[in-house]
């Protein structure tokens, strides 16, 4: 088999030991792609992403075979990608193949042609691993997920049934987004036959019943920006984008009447995707009503992040992935460590009574973010909030979640209500919710001009509410810290609360 010219062989990657980079190549049917991970941590940080669109399935989906010129371009991205992997000394490189790989009947004059041309030895995954790492991807970014999980790649479609954080029921189907195209192009009448023989083979359907389902898939995660785009929705984040069940059909009648010009538009949406987006609303659609799904969530994780988590150790594992990222995220931005847990016990007794365990969480999450913007311009402070709440590479986090999380980092950071972003955040969650958040905010507010961001006042003071009052409490070392700016805070939360501002020393 030829290969670029300019490609010289080149040797195996040598790992560097303690850099703490992970590397994960997956070579699709539809692309090829090197994300870098750095940091042993339950969400690692992406410092790297990049995908080459080769185009593997086609020849699959015609006589069984990769073609050459798939072959080669996925060969020149490999060898661009096993370069980029040593430069960076990434101390665990994983090159995993999936569906055209795994069923081309020529893949083992391609796997050694990338042995030899770039240094690198490509680990082919069955239907099964494929499914098994869609899943934990999933899971690894929804810790309680309870439904079908999908993952449609281009030569095929894996469907995983999951709950409480276990694998249970899973199927390889041959109907990945370029099969689908292959078919279509036959004619208009030979799509749903195709689909419905392949959805057969599910017999353990039923138990998806009512249940969520799942979509991860280049394809699928374009159809929901898709729908982000048309439906005008505020927050342009598909992690935990959750559309209803006729969606696929609003969106398939919507892809037959849009003009391709507008639809490139969506820039989010790479044009390659384009011809498999009819094909895939379509599969899409017909997989909810076989599995009777309640609703459709959007993963941004899946089979590289499942990966990532299968190896992690179980207590890592077991770690809330919002709670840690804002923990890493606050020691790394703020100034003083822990203080966020400090912040936390100090506000309980004003807001933990009667406090439901998810919104507990976000306060927790809130406090651990609440220094972050300190070497921000004091005048931008809010926007840097409010940024990172809406727009942070957060997980196992929902759109309204985000949103009073944000609600709270603005009055955090000084911002006030009545603004454009403040009517954007109250399309996303119920206006209590997002009064609770902006009084976390206030009390953070608070606890950070008394202290200064330091430890030893928190721990010596007490904020509590007593009858129609918020009473902040000091030690009478700590009197000289109640000066006038702590004074208009203590008003300020107390106002929001509805109660008198009382100081106290004791």
């Amino acid at each position: 088999m030829s290969v670029l010219p300019w490609l010289r062989p080149r040797p195996p990657v040598v790992a560097v030991p303690g850099n703490g980079l992970t590397g994960i190549i997956d070579i699709g049917s539809n692309s090829v792609r090197l994300v870098v991970y750095a940091g042993q941590t339950r969400t690692p940080a992406v410092i790297f992403n990049e995908k080459v669109m080769a185009g593997l399935g086609r020849g699959i989906a015609c006589d069984g075979r990769l073609s050459g010129g798939s072959i080669k371009v996925a060969v020149a991205a490999l060898a661009r990608f096993g370069m980029l992997a040593r430069d960076m000394g990434i101390a665990d490189l994983r090159i995993v193949a999936t569906a055209a790989v795994r069923e081309a009947s020529n893949a083992a004059r391609f796997i050694d042609a990338v042995r030899d041309t770039c240094g690198l030895d490509i680990e082919v995954i069955s239907g099964e691993a494929e499914a098994r790492g869609a899943a934990l991807g999933v899971i690894a970014g929804i810790p309680d997920a309870d439904g079908i999980v999908g993952d449609l790649g281009g030569g095929s479609l894996e469907l995983i049934r999951v709950e409480r954080g276990q694998v249970h029921d899973r199927i390889s189907l041959p109907i990945g987004a370029l099969r689908l195209d292959a078919v279509r192009k036959r004619g208009a009448r030979a799509l749903r036959p195709f689909i419905a023989t392949a959805l057969a083979r599910v017999d353990w359907a039923a138990k998806g019943a009512g249940k969520p389902f799942y979509m991860v898939g280049g394809s699928w995660r374009a159809l929901a920006q898709l729908d982000i785009w048309s439906t005008d929705y505020p927050l342009p984040v598909i992690q935990q984008y959750t559309m209803a069940t006729s969606a696929p059909a609003r969106l398939a009648r919507s892809l037959s009447r849009v003009d391709p010009k507008t639809l490139k538009a969506v820039t989010a949406i790479s044009t390659s995707r384009l011809p498999s987006l009819p094909g895939a609303a379509l599969l899409l659609g017909e997989v909810v009503k076989r599995l009777g799904s309640s609703s459709i969530v959007a993963s941004a994780y899946g089979l590289r992040e499942g990966l990532l988590f299968e190896r992690m150790p179980l207590a890592l594992q077991a770690e809330d992935p919002l709670i840690a990222a804002a923990r890493d995220e606050g020691a790394r931005s703020g100034r003083f460590p822990e203080h966020g847990d400090l912040l936390m016990r100090w506000m309980d007794d004003v807001f933990a009574d009667g406090e439901s365990a998810g919104m507990r969480r976000l306060r927790l999450a809130t406090c651990l973010l609440s220094d972050i913007a300190w070497r921000a311009h004091p005048d931008f402070r809010a926007e840097r909030g409010l940024d990172i709440a809406l727009h942070g590479n957060w997980v196992a986090i929902t759109p309204g979640e985000r949103a009073i999380l944000a609600a709270a980092l603005v009055a955090c950071f000084g911002g006030l209500p009545g603004t454009i972003e403040a009517a954007r955040l109250a399309r996303l969650a119920d206006p209590a919710s997002l009064a609770t958040a902006r009084a976390w905010g206030l009390a953070l507010r608070l606890g950070q001009r008394l202290t200064g961001g330091t430890a030893a006042p928190l721990a010596a003071s007490r904020l509590t509410v007593e009858d129609d009052r918020l009473v902040l409490t000091l030690a009478p070392a700590d009197v000289p810290l109640f000066g006038e700016a702590v004074s208009r805070r203590l008003k300020a939360l107390a106002g929001v609360l509805g109660l008198a501002a009382a100081e106290r020393v004791g």
